[in-house]
């Protein structure tokens, strides 16, 4: 007990002097970037995934019912191919889906990071807690009302997400927000809408129905530039607006009081980092639909990779960008002429990933 409480003591004094400015001995070499403290292992871990990521992107590149060469991706991604179906097919139908997959995946992977080390629970992602279901159901209900157009669908996701999340947030509040109790009652909010969401489907006409069907899966197919780069822009500023909060996330992972204690102001800070990740899932919703488990897994993966201490914001984007890009690349080539969702491929790989979690975090309390 005397060992663990020195421990404790020396991470909260570390932390205090962080706060301060002062230079403080991790033990790992640090890199001070625009006054942050970033540790060099995450980020080589980071760029080492960040590579494989982009190695998955060139391999979709090269793969499909038209086979290319390296040569014809290359000059393709300029324009400058022999051959004219060679730009079309490289730079209008595959490039934008492997930039989806990568920027959409580094966005789940720093919301779920964003909502684990809020609730400081591995499970506290934002498609556990329900604010990816509520993005869906705003989806849904604008694609029933006003057709399936993407800025309306857009929209539409993100009042929801943000609905969803006021509404959590409003039914754990009691003098704070506890994740337990956020994670509780997300589970409950998802499960409902989950049912109030299947009830609009069947009560759609055909065309809509398929299309919110179609959506919901949680696919990147036919995705385009007139859709990429509105998500693209929005999901880059909200991941810097993450990293701005960084320091305070760490500091709140202490503990409410050691957060206030260090001069954190806990609830707006943890509203605004709330706000942020929710608007995440919210855009990367309204580009692909509701994408599971790669908010689950990203932050827990990466911080194993790089041993790190805490969550890690870049990290997880890092494994969620190379999740989400391999992820479909099995969803395009593993079944030959058949196309599968992604959505379809992140629930498998995620549903194993979870139970393993189970069994690991049952392992720890016995």
């Amino acid at each position: 007990m005397k060992a663990a409480s020195t421990t404790a003591t020396s991470d909260i004094a570390g932390t205090a002097r962080a706060t301060t400015g002062e230079r403080v001995d991790f033990g790992r070499p640090m890199l001070r970037v625009l006054g942050f403290r970033i540790d060099v292992r995450v980020v080589v871990t980071a760029a080492v995934l960040g590579i494989l990521a982009l190695a998955c992107g060139f391999v979709a590149l090269l793969l499909g019912e038209f086979d290319l060469t390296p040569a014809d991706v290359f000059a393709g991604l300029f324009g400058q191919a022999e051959r004219r179906i060679v730009n079309i097919v490289v730079a209008e139908w595959r490039a934008p889906r492997v930039l989806a997959g990568i920027i959409l995946g580094a966005g789940l992977g720093v919301s779920g990071a964003v909502f684990q080390s809020l609730t400081r629970n591995p499970l506290g992602s934002p498609d556990i807690i329900g604010f990816s279901t509520g993005a869906y159901t705003g989806g849904i209900l604008t694609i029933l009302v006003f057709g399936a157009g993407y800025l309306s669908t857009a929209a539409g996701a993100v009042i929801g997400g943000l609905a969803t999340a006021v509404l959590v947030y409003l039914l754990t509040w009691k003098g704070g927000v506890q994740g337990f109790r956020l994670i509780i009652v997300g589970i409950a909010l998802t499960a409902m809408l989950g049912a109030f969401n299947t009830w609009l489907i069947m009560r759609a006409d055909l065309d809509l129905a398929m299309a919110a069907a179609t959506w919901g899966a949680g696919t990147l197919n036919a995705m385009g530039w007139e859709t990429i780069i509105p998500a693209g822009i929005a999901t880059i500023v909200l991941t810097i607006a993450c990293g701005l909060f960084s320091r305070d996330l760490s500091t709140l992972e202490l503990g409410d009081d050691t957060a206030k204690a260090l001069g954190v102001r806990n609830e707006p800070v943890r509203a605004a980092l709330i706000l942020c990740g929710v608007a995440l899932v919210a855009v990367v919703t309204a580009a692909a639909g509701p994408i599971a488990f790669v908010a689950l897994a990203a932050p827990q993966i990466g911080r194993r990779i790089a041993r790190a201490q805490g969550t890690s914001l870049l990290s997880a984007a890092a494994v969620g960008a190379l999740l989400l890009v391999a992820a479909d690349l099995i969803a395009q080539h593993a079944l030959g002429d058949i196309q599968l969702p992604v959505g379809v491929v992140t629930v498998c790989i995620g549903g194993i990933y979870l139970i393993w979690l189970l069994v690991h975090e049952a392992r720890k309390a016995l």
